[in-house]
């Protein structure tokens, strides 16, 4: 199973690195968050893969649309908000566990029900999910990104905290915060080594 993940993050780095170092960012964030939740090892395995592959979907996308400097247009941010469902249909054909492809099929969705592909809400989304959908938006809005430059940890900690329509998880949110403001976490990549090593 690690070396379909390896080579599926090879073809991943290859195809567009900017994806690739996103998704193995995102995996930093979502396994800390899952292990201050008291994640045992098996299901801190899943929220790995499924973290460093949950946005395997967008090779299914042109990179002119991705890396679009300027506004999205209705019809192009559709196409991406397929994504989700793409890396579902991927993953769904390899031997992983089956909730590794739900997790990335969910990873839009909100507990409002304004996410995105099935307008899921509350319980109907899987606590891994909502901790992936958290971290990526940390993530996507602290980092650089192809058509704009770093808004920083602090602009991005306070898209969550201010969650006034209670898009998020508040549990993972909180830890999310803790995270960062009281244990110096800071987000970094996972390298090849420590996949090959699983999530110690």
């Amino acid at each position: 199973m690690e070396k379909i993940v390896n080579a599926l993050i090879a073809a991943i780095e290859i195809w567009d690195p900017y994806t690739a170092r996103h998704q193995k960012r995102v995996a930093t964030l979502s396994l800390a968050i899952a292990r201050e939740m008291g994640f045992d090892q098996k299901q801190l395995d899943v929220m790995r893969i499924a973290a460093i592959l949950h946005d395997i979907g967008k090779i299914n996308l042109p990179t002119e649309i991705l890396c679009k400097p300027g506004k999205l247009a209705v019809c192009e941010y559709n196409l991406i908000k397929m994504h989700s469902e793409a890396g579902y249909q991927i993953l769904k054909k390899i031997d992983f566990p089956e909730e590794i492809a739900e997790i990335v099929f969910q990873h839009h969705e909100s507990l409002d029900g304004s996410g995105y592909p099935r307008g899921l809400k509350g319980d109907d989304i899987c606590i891994e999910a909502r901790i992936l959908h958290i971290s990526d938006v940390v993530e996507a809005i602290s980092a650089d990104r192809p058509y704009r430059p770093a808004n920083g940890i602090e602009e991005a900690l306070k898209e969550i905290e201010n969650d006034i329509d209670g898009k998020y998880d508040i549990n993972a949110c909180n830890i999310c915060l803790d995270l960062f403001r009281y244990q110096n976490f800071k987000i970094k990549e996972i390298q090849m080594r420590d996949i090959e090593r699983t999530s110690s």
